[in-house]
């Protein structure tokens, strides 16, 4: 994520957070408990955020993770071609003698 859209997401939430306050003032509530049911609208969201965000590290659905998995299977793979037939059928037997054991 770069910086602009970080800037963006924050004014965002700012923006949200005054028209749910402003809309809650409209419909009846006054100032003070406008102002404490806004926050705690802005509370849950934030820890709403923040377990989906633990939930992708606990699952290891992250965007770094699923690079790093991508690099690591176009590396086998460049070099599973890149081998003899030869070696191919050695490498083959190999892993028939492992699950064998």
């Amino acid at each position: 994520m770069r910086r602009i859209d970080a800037l963006g997401i924050g004014l965002g939430v700012f923006i949200a957070a005054g028209l749910v306050y402003l809309g809650l003032q409209i419909f009846g509530l006054d100032g003070i408990k406008a102002g404490i049911w806004t926050q705690a609208l802005l509370v849950v969201g934030l820890v709403g955020w923040s377990l989906t965000y633990l939930f992708r590290v606990g699952t290891k659905n992250m965007t770094y993770n699923q690079q790093l998995k991508d690099y690591e299977e176009a590396v086998m793979q460049k070099r599973l071609e890149e081998m003899s037939p030869e070696e191919l059928a050695q490498l083959q037997q190999e892993i028939e003698q492992e699950k064998e054991s």
